[in-house]
């Protein structure tokens, strides 16, 4: 697909993100219905709005690309995905029945097994992120063009990771020590990727878990702003793999750490 038609898609959806951004925040205000799910994981009517609202778009955009969204069965059982949609309408749902700030509203999209395409908005933070192609990674401040390019924000000889628990595994301190890291902060959604893109953090190490349509778009975000996005021994990530099961991870700014 080339350049063009993917900035076409992305800009297409922007306003659809906006809007889903603030039928979340309208639906939370009101007090959301929470449901538990089979994988005993929580689920909204945020959830469901957002995710009616996103894949109405994007079917109207790519009718003939195929969506996979955490929060539909459809698609999920189709084998050899290459090229497609995946869709994550609120990504640390637990910070958004909790009324914290990071959940964030996702999709990415696929193209031969490759993340090309990625947008990302953190409604309560009004922070809207997306990517379409190498060096075309943005940030919407006041509707303008905020280019990223992974460029340091942090202090020099600091090193500030991100991560999924304030309590490390060994395995992750392991990794911390090799990049000598010098503090990191908790940080659940995919608003990790996007602060790494900025250049805010530098670092974000994972042991597998979740699923593809966590990480997609913000692995699009990532990889476009010129950033590192590799398992622990350094292979690519694929995406398209049985049951969207993520392998380990590792967010690097910079290939310097």
């Amino acid at each position: 697909m080339i350049e063009e038609r993917k900035k076409e898609i992305t800009e297409n959806l922007i306003s659809s993100f906006l809007e889903a951004g603030n039928i979340s925040l309208e639906l939370r205000k009101k007090g959301l219905k929470k449901e538990i799910k089979k994988d005993n994981t929580p689920v909204t009517n945020g959830d469901i709005e957002v995710n009616k609202l996103i894949i109405n778009k994007i079917e109207k955009i790519t009718p003939d690309i195929q969506i996979v969204s955490e929060e539909s069965s459809k698609n999920k059982s189709n084998e050899n995905l290459k090229t497609f949609w995946l869709i994550d309408p609120i990504d640390g749902t637990y910070d958004y029945i909790n009324n914290r700030d990071e959940f964030t509203i996702n999709a990415g999209l696929i193209i031969n097994n490759r993340p090309e395409v990625g947008i990302i908005y953190a409604p309560a933070k009004k922070r809207l992120f997306y990517a379409y192609h190498e060096g075309r990674c943005f940030e919407l401040v006041d509707n303008n063009e905020k280019k990223l390019n992974c460029y340091k924000l942090t202090k020099k000889g600091e090193v500030k990771a991100v991560s999924y628990s304030n309590e490390l595994k060994p395995i992750i301190e392991d990794w911390h020590k090799k990049f000598n890291v010098t503090e990191y902060i908790k940080m659940k959604s995919s608003f990790k990727f996007c602060v790494i893109a900025t250049g805010e953090y530098d670092l974000y190490v994972a042991e597998p878990r979740a699923c593809e349509w966590d990480i997609a778009a913000g692995h699009a975000i990532l990889k476009n702003a010129g950033g590192i996005i590799t398992d622990f021994e350094g292979k690519e990530i694929l995406y398209g793999k049985k049951d969207f099961k993520n392998p380990s991870l590792i967010l690097k700014r910079t290939s310097l750490l």
